[in-house]
């Protein structure tokens, strides 16, 4: 027998040291030969993180997928694996170093550094793996890489001289996002705008060949910035060509205040005519936007910033270039050159006004993209980078959608896509770190760069390049190879490549390549990804493209694309908003197949997942109905009778519940198989709560107290029956309970023949539609009558006759056979026929028929009116409330979207409330 409750933390930890003693989620396990293959690549979360509740919901996706097609019989393999994260895994090294006072990074020099960064992974390193088993993720953990393993860095070695080879890697010089802390080139992806309160300084630029005047508007043009530091790199103003003001300007020149550098008014539609004076100061060199600009207009590019975001203007050649000497310049350069950008902002604004160049100042709100880890403003930054030609990369991966050789689910994301592809910039791979693949990238003597797969190659194609050519290097290099010394030939690239480099290989690298393994035959490409919409270009985009250039073959057929989890209010989870939910803290509290149950309950196609711990709970409830129903059955004489067959069922109670099994499955059949994860969740919910349990297990109570014993062992063979392919059902949602269910339930004295995890997805076959809608009338019938009295306030104690009004001959069938299931059920006490509806009752159509419930002796009409006139006055004063603050225009502007979308839903339910009251106020009345 079952134990009386179900202990969650006792037992998942049990079933998930038996999944591990039995390889369950190797590859293949569990398969036919020759099955088809179906597999997933995990996207790989960070060597440094932890499980947050984005990766619950896309691995508990993952997992539903993954167990579903195991358990259909396919040849599975969930390949998991983690990113070596390189900024994160720097960061948190270089944090251990200082904490414990120990030489730093620079002190200790790459090679040591980066030994003691495999040292961190192998002491604390990956711990996210083990949450995720806690998850119950059924990945093959045998099989787990690391993009920083041997067979994934041969990987991007091949990947890279590859594409070098092709012209489609190359150096440019470039702007990047910039981290002034970290001193390194970042992606778009870990960069976040906040909004800041700041200010919006006005600048009058004086115009070439005029006495500058202040009061005279003649002799200027009004730019405005938010950054007045920049200025210094101004190369020239822009307009738009239809501006009448400025027609006549166009061509000529400025002066830079305080700078000297006489700098172009160019035409470009950049310029808004709307926005302030309709003139804008391009810095080529310092912002994303004006280095467009720049370019359309051969626009000089100054950069007039160190590393360190320090301004940089003495022995800076580009800046002094066409400047003239003077006083006033060396007084400009002595007090800015190596001051912080935020020191010389205010210093600039100082002199600006003091020049008479200020026109005014504004606060203004903005956003300011900051870098996610080093946690200060980042600077578009003019730098020497290494790029991947996406544009080219991108073609065949735009086409591999538009084909529908690839698709997106929910489809809408397919325009996202798109919208990306077709404006692809190229991409910024390169990253100052020493964590990370290397770039194999060597430098000679004169800069001659020579790219191949190991030092060996790269000197050997140096050799050959300057003997080959005649001149003082030829000499250098023969000089070099006669002393002994061909390894000062040539300098390695000290940067590393960019994570997102490695991840783009992920779905081959993983299975192999560049080597020709069965896995990679077997298991590419891939059947499906699930992933979050915010990576589909830094990750998704760069596999299509990837995946297609080097296999020939698209990664994956599909992806779905899952939404956020936000908190239950509907606001995005933040540390600074303090609310965060941990899936750790939830699956301590409430077990892993709660969590898992409720995200995917939860899980609708495009809409946001509103989390809400009162709903786990809910759901941990749903698992504890099932353990319960079991229990009872158990005690019942429940038990597994091989030689049931489903068609055999005499009963109609069981030929009801075998048809609903069968059309449960091929819900949830369909449902999983097409990416609606709610709608699977919720059919095998209705089913298992609803129909099993409240009233299975209820028409079953007179049978299993019967005296007839052949009704009751088909009885306890049908309900074994039923529960074994619930546990089935259910399995890809809650995996621990239902396995644990499984084991528990083979029979005494027995065992069962596989794991659950191994058994063979429900198939049955079996339909009744005349038995289905007998019982599916009683229980309408009786739930009507239920409702009725609830919604009355009919005391429970209270028995009602039930007088029904139009009944053909089936329905006055079914009451006579079902009579004292009614009675006893809906506490009636007679049931009769009549023509018409007795004074005072309350109705509800049942089929055909009207039930009608004369009530009015039962309750007070008069305290009952009056108690439901008051609920819904309180329903309306608050939705007047809601409709007030929606009317307003400022509240639904100003408003956190969020709250916005809350207070409408909070109306829409007090609108259904309100209907209902309604309806029961007619109801009681009709009673009176």
């Amino acid at each position: 027998m079952l134990e009386k409750t179900y202990d969650a933390a006792a037992v998942e930890p049990e079933i998930a040291k038996r999944w591990d003693e039995a390889d369950a989620f190797k590859a293949g396990a569990g398969s036919k030969p020759g099955a088809e293959a179906f597999s997933i690549v995990i996207p790989p979360p960070n060597v440094t993180g932890s499980l947050h509740m984005g990766h619950a919901l896309n691995n508990t996706i993952q997992d539903i997928l993954v167990r579903f097609e195991r358990m259909r019989g396919k040849n599975v393999l969930w390949q998991p694996g983690m990113d070596h994260a390189g900024i994160a895994t720097q960061m948190v090294v270089e944090r251990q170093l200082m904490e414990r006072q120990q030489p730093g990074r620079r002190a200790m020099g790459r090679e040591k550094f980066v030994e003691r960064v495999w040292e961190w992974k192998a002491e604390s390193g990956g711990m996210i793996a083990g949450q995720l088993k806690r998850l119950g993720a059924s990945c093959d953990w045998s099989r787990e890489r690391f993009t920083m393993d041997e067979g994934l860095s041969k990987a991007v070695l091949e990947v890279f001289v590859t594409l070098y080879k092709q012209g489609l890697i190359y150096k440019d010089k470039r702007l990047v996002n910039w981290d002034p802390k970290l001193l390194t080139a970042i992606s778009d992806i870990e960069v976040e705008s906040r909004e800041v309160k700041g200010n919006l300084w006005h600048f009058r630029y004086p115009l070439e060949n005029v006495a500058f005047d202040p009061e005279n508007p003649h002799t200027y043009i009004v730019v405005a910035t938010t950054r007045p530091e920049t200025m210094l790199g101004d190369t020239g103003v822009a307009v738009n060509p239809e501006d009448a003001r400025y027609h006549a300007l166009v061509g000529n020149d400025v002066v830079l205040p305080l700078v000297g550098r006489h700098i172009p008014i160019v035409a470009d539609e950049y310029a808004d005519p709307e926005a302030g004076s309709g003139a804008v100061k391009i810095t080529p060199a310092h912002d994303f936007n004006d280095f467009e600009v720049g370019k359309r207009n051969d626009l000089r590019q100054i950069n007039i910033l160190h590393t360190d975001a320090s301004i940089f203007l003495r022995e800076n050649n580009d800046f002094l270039e066409g400047l003239e000497k003077s006083s006033q310049l060396d007084q400009l350069i002595h007090a800015l050159d190596g001051k912080d950008r935020f020191a010389a902002r205010k210093l600039i604004v100082a002199m600006m006004e003091e020049g008479g160049y200020l026109e005014k100042i504004e606060d203004h709100t903005h956003s300011v993209p900051h870098g996610d880890r080093g946690d200060v403003p980042i600077e578009p930054y003019l730098t020497d980078q290494w790029y991947v030609n996406a544009g080219e990369l991108a073609k065949p991966a735009i086409a591999s959608v538009r084909e529908g050789r690839t698709s997106f689910v929910p489809k809408n994301w397919e325009k996202t896509y798109y919208d990306w592809m077709e404006n692809i910039q190229p991409w910024a791979i390169s990253r100052q770190l020493w964590w990370g693949h290397q770039i194999p990238a060597w430098y000679g003597p004169d800069g001659q760069v020579f790219v191949e797969r190991t030092e060996e190659e790269a000197l050997g194609a140096a050799v050959q390049h300057y003997l080959a050519h005649e001149g003082p290097m030829k000499a250098f290099v023969q000089d070099l190879l006669e002393n002994g010394k061909p390894g000062e030939i040539l300098t390695r690239d000290e940067d590393v490549l960019d994570t997102w480099f490695s991840s783009a290989l992920w779905p081959f690298s993983t299975l192999g390549w560049p080597d020709e393994t069965p896995e990679l035959s077997t298991y590419y490409p891939t059947s499906v990804l699930v992933s979050g919409f915010d990576i589909i270009f830094f990750w998704v985009a760069r596999m299509m493209m990837m995946g297609l250039h080097f296999m020939d073959k698209e990664p994956f057929h599909t992806v779905y694309m899952h939404a956020l989890v936000r908190d239950k209010n509907g606001a995005k989870m933040s540390k600074s908003k303090g609310n965060v939910i941990d899936p750790l803290e939830l699956i301590d509290e409430y077990g892993a197949d709660a969590l898992r149950f409720t995200l995917a309950i939860m899980a609708a196609q495009g809409r946001d997942v509103k989390l809400d711990p009162s709903r786990i709970a809910g759901y941990r409830n749903f698992g504890t109905k099932l353990w319960n129903s079991t229990r009872f059955a158990g005690m019942n004489g429940v038990a597994r009778d091989p030689s049931f067959q489903p068609e055999n069922a005499s009963l109609t109670v069981n030929r009801w519940i075998l048809t609903e099994l069968t059309n449960t499955v091929r819900d949830v059949t369909d449902a999983i198989a097409s990416y609606r994860f709610n709608e699977a969740a919720g059919a095998a919910y209705r089913f298992v709560w609803n129909q099993f349990c409240d009233w299975y297990i209820e028409l079953l109570k007179p049978v299993f107290n019967g005296e007839d014993p052949e009704a009751k062992a088909e009885a306890q063979a049908c309900a074994a029956y039923v529960l074994d392919e619930i546990y089935k059902l259910l399995h890809p949602f809650m995996p621990f309970m239902t396995e644990e269910l499984w084991t528990l339930t083979a029979g005494e004295g027995r065992s069962r023949e596989t794991l659950l995890c191994h058994a063979g997805w429900p198939e049955p076959d079996f339909a009744d539609a005349e038995a289905a809608a007998d019982i599916n009338w009683l229980i309408d019938l009786v739930t009507g009558i239920r409702s009725v009295r609830a919604e009355m306030n009919v005391p429970a104690s209270a028995v009602a006759p039930l007088v029904v009004i139009g009944a053909n001959a089936l329905t006055k069938e079914r009451l006579q056979r079902h009579d004292a299931s009614i009675k006893w059920r809906a506490r009636v006490e007679s049931i009769t026929f009549a023509d018409a509806a007795p004074k005072g009752s309350a109705q509800f159509v049942i089929g055909e028929a009207t039930a009608s419930l004369p009530l009015g002796s039962l309750i007070g009409v008069g305290a009952e009116i009056a108690r439901l006139t008051k609920e819904a006055g309180k329903i309306a004063d608050e939705s007047a409330k809601i409709i007030k603050k929606l009317e307003n225009e400022r509240f639904v502007a100003n408003a956190k979207p969020e709250i916005v979308e809350a207070e409408r839903e909070r109306l829409i339910e007090l609108q259904a409330a309100a209907e209902k009251i309604d309806a029961a106020i007619m109801r009681v009345r009709d009673a009176g």
